[in-house]
């Protein structure tokens, strides 16, 4: 072995490495000269610190082998269910599609049995939703607007890495002797200091976790199919863990440096002094300012891009501090930064992939942004609202996912998370048209608001043609929502405002489908602030009436606010199960509730969710039922109570289907 050079080497682990050939390699540490030739206390402390960490490396393989078996077994269990998930629960013989092919009529299939084990999943899925996806219990000013899922898989997280913290270490004291001082000059060497060494380890490896957590290209939803929005919770308090690792690891070093060995002052400032030390505080502070800067008052003060953006730099150069301070540790970093990296690297790829190609305009190949078509609604109490429209070369999404679209007219540096109202279909060109509604209440999309409205005035003044805007997209992201929607699921859609647009083409797309259950049940509920807001999806709730009448759609309106804040508040009213539930949204509830109604309707007020969701779940004939829900936090917090409710796994196991109720949900604005 070769021995390592004399800078590589730590002073501060009690060893004189002059002339030493005989060193200990050790994974993540300094060397260890053998044999010890310290003093008995001495040695028998050096044989803990080394052993603990020896454990502590182990454990932290322990602990991504676990992660990695979990998305292994997640993995495969999802590809099993998806190659025998495709078929329907409702069967078509084949002469009578192909009659139905040729006469283009109305298919009326036929419900395939159910066989116990089937039947036993969907009564354990339907338990589990009844106790953990409800919201109830949780204190959201710390956890937001979260289910009790995400909170027992971050306690279980907590509680896995507590355990790892402690077991393993020989805890003692051992009083040393100080070489050069006087007798009565001791050290005190404490488990203290392999414990903070613990906690600092475990701290490097979630890093890449926390990375693996906020990656919007994500090797996460690719493996779980869980959308890449849905980590976010888990990558924000990943962040805390490691706060309070890292405090806790300086906390203990300082005790140690400061207090348990001397001579006073000589040893701290002799600490400090190391490159290694000065590092660590670096990387503590880099740590706490990208804590403070995604805290909610600190967004709601600097906005988005600016957090953001300065979240970016500050982790990188954290990451950066946090190698300087033990590069013995940066097997755990460097795929950190290997994975940041990767995300970016693979979203640009994605853009050029989407805007790349001949343009016939300029006769030549290269980079061209789309040219959206404006619409513009004013709206000074709520907030302006810009429709686009474009097509664009591509291959068609999936219904349910988004995109991030650059309006570059504003700024190139930034880009917004939207989801197309449009169906996703090819025109028989290789083209699919985008259709976007955003509403401008500061920041990009203001500024977008009143570029639009500036180019609408000059066209209207000039009488020329519809003026557009280039956006760069980028995506897209997420997962189908219509994934295991069989014909026999029925389905109640709630949207608020711009919510909308996630709804609109998943309704389209079931009703376009001929192979229809007639016994099915679908329903749309949209509540908007005003009686005109529906202009701004004016051809697709054309095209949905239309299709509905066929196929039995419920459309209910509910205006919330027309211009009368006479009448505000929320009641509280009883659920499936008897509990109650009250919520309070600014954006949702700041007109009093109505009740639901049984036929396509518009109304004052708000639509009563709970209500909602407990009458159509009753009058389902048959199937189970499926919640798509798209609007602020507080009514997706609602959704999720009401329809924890809903579930039933003894009902479902008795074959009681309509008590199999499940929430889709679009989280993307949830903290």
């Amino acid at each position: 072995m070769t021995p390592p050079s004399q800078s590589q080497l730590s002073a501060r682990m009690i060893q004189n490495f002059t002339g030493q050939t005989d060193l200990e390699w050790h994974w993540g540490y300094a060397y260890r000269v053998v044999p010890c030739k310290n003093d008995p206390g001495s040695c028998a402390y050096l044989d803990v610190v080394y052993s603990a960490h020896d454990r502590g490396m182990l454990y932290t393989g322990i602990f991504w082998a676990t992660i990695l078996g979990i998305l292994l077994v997640w993995g495969v269990l999802r590809r099993l269910g998806a190659s025998g998930g495709n078929v329907s629960k409702y069967e078509m013989p084949l002469e009578v599609e192909k009659r139905a092919l040729l006469t283009e009529e109305e298919v009326v299939t036929k419900p395939r049995s159910v066989g116990r084990f089937t039947r036993a999943m969907r009564a354990v899925g339907a338990t589990g939703r009844s106790y953990l996806l409800s919201s109830r219990g949780v204190v959201k000013p710390i956890f937001g607007q979260v289910t009790r899922l995400q909170v027992l898989i971050l306690l279980v997280l907590v509680g896995y890495l507590t355990i790892w913290t402690f077991v393993g270490i020989v805890y003692g004291k051992w009083i040393t002797p100080v070489k050069g001082q006087p007798e009565h000059v001791k050290n005190t060497r404490t488990s203290l200091g392999p414990w903070a060494d613990r906690i600092g380890v475990l701290a490097y490896a979630l890093t890449p976790l926390s990375i693996l957590l906020a990656s919007r290209e994500s090797i996460l939803s690719l493996i779980t199919g869980v959308p890449y929005t849905s980590f976010m919770f888990l990558h924000r308090w990943t962040g805390h863990i490691i706060l309070v690792q890292s405090i806790l690891h300086t906390i203990g070093w300082v005790i140690v440096e400061a207090r348990l060995y001397r001579p006073h002052p000589d040893v701290w400032n002799a600490f400090i002094a190391q490159t290694y030390a000065r590092w660590g505080v670096v990387a503590l502070v880099l740590l706490v300012l990208l804590w403070v800067g995604a805290l909610q008052w600190t967004i709601r003060r600097t906005g988005y891009e600016f957090f953001r953006k300065a979240h970016y730099v500050l982790a990188m150069v954290y990451i950066g501090a946090v190698i300087g301070h033990w590069k013995n540790l940066q097997c755990f970093l460097v795929p950190g930064l290997v994975l940041w990296f990767v995300d970016r690297g693979a979203r640009l790829v994605r853009t050029a992939l989407l805007h790349y190609g001949y343009i016939p305009s300029q006769g030549r190949v290269g980079f061209a942004a789309a040219q959206a078509e404006m619409k513009f609604w004013r709206d000074e109490k709520h907030g302006d609202v810009v429709r686009l429209d474009f097509a664009h070369p591509q291959r068609p999404w999936k219904v349910g996912q988004h995109f991030f679209l650059c309006f570059t007219e504003g700024s190139i540096w930034q880009s917004h998370p939207f989801t197309p109202l449009s169906w996703p279909v090819e025109d028989g060109k290789g083209t699919v048209t985008h259709s976007y509604i955003l509403r401008a209440k500061g920041g990009e999309t203001k500024k977008l608001a009143k570029i639009v409205q500036d180019k609408l005035a000059g066209a209207l003044s000039e009488k020329a043609v519809t003026p557009t805007t280039p956006v760069i997209l980028q995506g897209p992201y997420g997962e189908s929502i219509v994934d295991g929607v069989t014909p026999d699921v029925n389905v109640l859609c709630i949207a608020g405002g711009t919510g909308i647009t996630y709804v609109l083409p998943l309704l389209i797309d079931l009703l376009r489908d001929r192979n229809m259950n007639p016994a099915r049940r679908v329903e749309l509920v949209w509540a908007m602030k005003r009686s005109e807001d529906v202009e701004w999806v004016e051809p697709e709730m054309e095209e949905l009436s239309r299709l509905g009448a066929v196929h039995g759609l419920i459309i209910r309106i509910f205006v919330t606010d027309d211009g009368d804040d006479t009448a505000k508040g929320t009641v509280s009213v009883t659920g499936c199960r008897g509990e109650s539930s009250q919520e309070d949204d600014d954006s949702i509830k700041r007109a009093p509730r109505a009740s639901a109604q049984r036929a396509s309707s518009t109304a004052r007020g708000r639509p009563d969710v709970t209500t909602v969701v407990k009458d159509f779940v009753e009058g389902v004939a048959q199937g189970s039922t499926r919640v798509f829900g798209s609007g602020p936090p507080g009514m997706i917090g609602e959704l999720r109570n009401v329809v924890a409710d809903c579930n039933s796994g003894s009902k479902v196991w008795k074959g009681e289907d309509r008590f199999d109720v499940r929430l889709v949900c679009d989280d993307r604005l949830e903290w």
